[in-house]
């Protein structure tokens, strides 16, 4: 098993994402983009950070340059895919799942530590956790709040496509716990295989028990499990 951790200009997650896998006994790999997937990639993290500088829209450049092609293509293959933050945000822009993460409703970036509540415990990504079960993670962005029309939502949610939801401390999705205003408090969600996902917060960061806590193991042993 490796997995290709996707390097853009001005990605800054990709060595955490490697060296949270790698703590977790997950081979890993940092790949450039340009130099293409790797035909034995069992695996696929679009990482954070700000790619190409989050012109036009955050992710919307990465999202077209070939590399995001192949991982459409090893994707709707079976290969799990995951979109962290900025990947989360390449993940949407290039239709890998629906909607789309814009600026913050406070209109500023945000660096702090979120609860999110498990809205499923049968996916790859969630397998580790018990539905319902509230983690506590980190988030970093500026465009994190999750857009999408009511339609679209409504089958989302019908269809069991949210994954992770902001929350309080108690599990309640309150307005007061949803840190950038997105819809419904979605924090992550499914594409039409359950093999990928994209969630704004950063859980390779909680993930090394030496730098604080570790709720987020259980989102990257997705790769094990898919």
């Amino acid at each position: 098993m490796t997995v290709s951790i996707v390097r853009f200009g001005g990605s800054n997650c990709d060595r955490d994402a490697e060296r949270a896998l790698a703590h977790l006994g997950i081979d890993a790999e940092i790949v450039w983009h340009e130099d293409g997937l790797p035909a034995d990639a069992t695996g696929v993290v679009l990482p954070g950070g700000f790619s190409y500088g989050d012109y036009l829209r955050a992710g919307a450049m990465a999202a077209r340059s070939p590399i995001v092609a192949e991982v459409r293509e090893a994707a709707a293959a079976g290969t799990p895919v995951l979109g962290i933050c900025n990947g989360a945000q390449i993940g949407c822009e290039s239709g890998l799942t629906e909607g789309a993460f814009t600026t913050n409703e406070s209109a500023r970036f945000q660096c702090e530590r979120v609860h999110l509540r498990v809205e499923r415990a049968d996916t790859p990504w969630t397998a580790a956790y018990e539905e319902g079960e509230v983690i506590e993670v980190p988030i970093a962005h500026g465009e994190g709040r999750y857009e999408i029309d009511d339609d679209r939502l409504e089958t989302l949610e019908n269809d069991g496509r949210v994954l992770f939801r902001y929350c309080d401390a108690d599990g309640e999705p309150r307005a007061a716990a949803n840190p950038n205003g997105s819809k419904h408090n979605v924090a992550g969600v499914l594409g039409e295989r359950e093999t990928v996902a994209v969630l704004m917060p950063h859980p390779e960061r909680a993930t090394l028990p030496d730098v604080g806590p570790t709720d987020g193991q259980g989102v990257l042993r997705g790769f094990e499990t898919a």
